[in-house]
């Protein structure tokens, strides 16, 4: 990092220091880097969740609240639970993890709490001020959240982390889509984790085109919890968030956006924790070799697929439920882990279109090559 003509010259800028600028910086160790967060990572806390191999959780102690060996899908026909095998399912901390990966910043990055102003692009570079000074940047990523789209399908929901009077009833399993709620406003459930025996965090979920009000979803909670008998003893903060379930507008030229910006997030699920990460790895591994351009994070099968799924989802809401049932249904444990986490084999991917609607998936599939509807 220099200094000339009361400019800050830097090798690369990272606008925003979440899950992927946090990442990306932890990793580059032989450039003037910057990385512009205004929030610190107690005011950015939020739940994280991922499938993992239990043998590769150390990297990820310092944030983890809980992991789960087993997870289940319910609805009004019963429920499946799945034994992860080799794979747990883990929720992790924000701010633990975003504290722990500050103090792994190397003395070649800062971290400046401040929001970037002003942004010029200049090739893959630009200029731009922060916290009253200018600077000036080679490469600039940028991995502020995607603008959303007006009328796109969207994952929101209102979260509560909670305690409560008496034991959690099978605490040794996370309940990754409880859909015996209210279905008239869209694809709704509940997502509940259960941290301990009197600790658990519980969310209200809806995919739809639209928002609530947050009082529909902190309703939607308190019916689910009363209808299991939770007594809540204490909330502990709450939580809420929109994650777009359509891709993100067009990448520029400059090919700057990382992370969820850069359409790093599961289409068909709203996972991205996993895909960003490995993102990063792939980036800071090019950028060591003098190539600066950000890795697309899911190959086109992928994303045809969830696109299509999402489709399918759309086109008949009352085969929702059963669609995301059938898919839990279709594999084992290892199995959903691995679709989940986008390394399915080609022969796991055919046990889930298999278990789906025929008809449905068939023309969802066209519409979705020909882009019509």
């Amino acid at each position: 990092m220099s200094s000339s003509q009361g400019v800050i010259r830097l090798d690369i800028a990272i606008i925003g220091g979440g899950s992927a600028g946090m990442a990306l910086a932890t990793k580059l160790n032989r450039h003037a880097v910057a990385v512009f967060e205004p929030k610190t990572a107690d005011e950015r806390e939020c739940s994280w969740a991922l499938w993992q191999k239990q043998r590769a959780l150390a990297p990820l102690k310092h944030a983890i609240k809980g992991q789960w060996a087993k997870w289940a899908l319910v609805d009004d026909q019963g429920e499946v639970v799945h034994q992860g095998g080799s794979y747990r399912y883990v929720g992790l901390s924000s701010a633990a993890h975003l504290k722990y990966c500050e103090e792994q910043l190397l003395k070649n990055t800062v971290l400046v709490r401040a929001p970037v102003k002003e942004l010029t692009r200049i090739g893959m570079g630009g200029n731009f001020i922060a916290d009253g000074k200018r600077y000036s940047a080679n490469y600039i990523y940028d991995s502020r959240p995607p603008v959303l789209a007006d009328g796109g399908l969207c994952q929101h929901f209102v979260g509560w982390e909670i305690t409560t009077e008496q034991p959690i009833m099978q605490s040794d399993t996370a309940i990754l889509m409880d859909f015996r709620v209210d279905q008239s406003r869209g694809l709704h459930f509940i997502y509940a984790l259960p941290y301990s025996n009197h600790h658990m965090l519980v969310e209200s979920t809806m995919i739809s085109l639209r928002q609530e009000e947050k009082d529909w979803y902190r309703s939607a909670i308190q019916q689910w919890l009363e209808q299991r008998n939770i007594k809540i003893s204490s909330v502990l903060r709450e939580e809420c968030g929109v994650i777009p379930m359509t891709p993100v507008g067009e990448r520029g030229a400059d090919r700057s956006a990382i992370g969820a910006a850069s359409g790093a997030v599961r289409l068909s699920s709203g996972y991205g924790f996993s895909s960003i990460q490995s993102q990063m790895t792939e980036l800071a591994r090019s950028i060591s070799a003098d190539e600066y351009i950000v890795p697309e994070p899911f190959s086109k099968r992928i994303t045809f697929m969830d696109k299509v799924f999402n489709r399918a989802l759309m086109a008949e809401p009352t085969l929702r439920v059963r669609l995301f049932m059938a898919t839990a249904k279709a594999l084992n444990g290892e199995q959903f882990a691995r679709f989940m986490l986008g390394s399915a084999s080609v022969k796991e991917w055919l046990k889930v279109i298999w278990a789906m609607p025929k008809w449905l998936f068939v023309s969802s599939a066209v519409k979705q090559v020909l882009r019509y509807d």
